[in-house]
């Protein structure tokens, strides 16, 4: 077996023809595999099944093995940018936009009347639905968003069409928004209502985050 001159080898000048085998037979199955970069950490390319590593690697804090296979690879895109602007307007609105939310984020001065200086107001609003859960989680990573000296008032909201019966009562029309976050156990979805009428229901609540 003849060594391919334009193959670089590791083996020194005087290795034996058995080692200058054996190198050029693994050399020839090496070559038989494709190499998985970059594709492998690209979070929107990479195999679903190697997402949570790619996430360790990011440094992602929160994750739900149970979460949709778009918020995954969002999160893990989202990682890096949100802990380079940690403490910043944008890192709160990926943190939101990690869960799929759509995120929309006032600080203190641009508040009427201002809100508390280093505060945030933060409304996420979704389509998809919402549970106590997903509260939960989306308060964990706002707070690795956030500086230490912020403090964030959180109100997530949910968008729903058609009619819908609570209790005995029935609501349709057009409202704002509704906010789960007060309601124990309300899940939801802007998909399950389909009639001609625009529905909601608003309720609020505010409560600070610790540092």
């Amino acid at each position: 077996m003849s060594d391919d001159p334009l193959r670089r080898s590791l083996l020194p000048t005087n290795s034996s023809p058995l080692e200058r085998a054996l190198d050029h037979g693994f050399a020839r199955l090496l070559e038989r595999i494709d190499p998985p970069f970059p594709e492998l950490m690209n979070p929107v390319a990479t195999p679903l099944a190697f997402l949570p590593y790619l996430a360790a690697d990011r440094g992602v804090s929160e994750w739900s093995s149970a979460a949709p296979e778009a918020e995954k690879r969002l999160t893990v895109e989202l990682a890096w940018p949100t802990a380079r602007q940690a403490g910043t307007r944008k890192a709160l609105e990926n943190a939101a936009k990690g869960l799929q939310l759509r995120p929309e984020v006032r600080a203190w001065h641009e508040q009427t009347p201002p809100g508390p200086p280093y505060s945030f107001s933060v409304r996420a609003f979704t389509e998809q639905p919402y549970s106590e859960a997903i509260d939960a989680r989306l308060d964990r990573r706002l707070a690795d968003a956030k500086s230490e000296r912020d403090t964030l008032t959180v109100s997530v909201g949910l968008s729903a069409f058609g009619r819908h019966v609570i209790g005995a009562a029935t609501v349709c029309g057009e409202l704002t928004t509704v906010y789960p976050i007060v309601i124990e156990g309300l899940e939801a979805s802007g998909q399950a209502f389909k009639a001609a009428a625009l529905y909601t229901v608003e309720t609020s609540t505010i409560y600070p985050q610790g540092s």
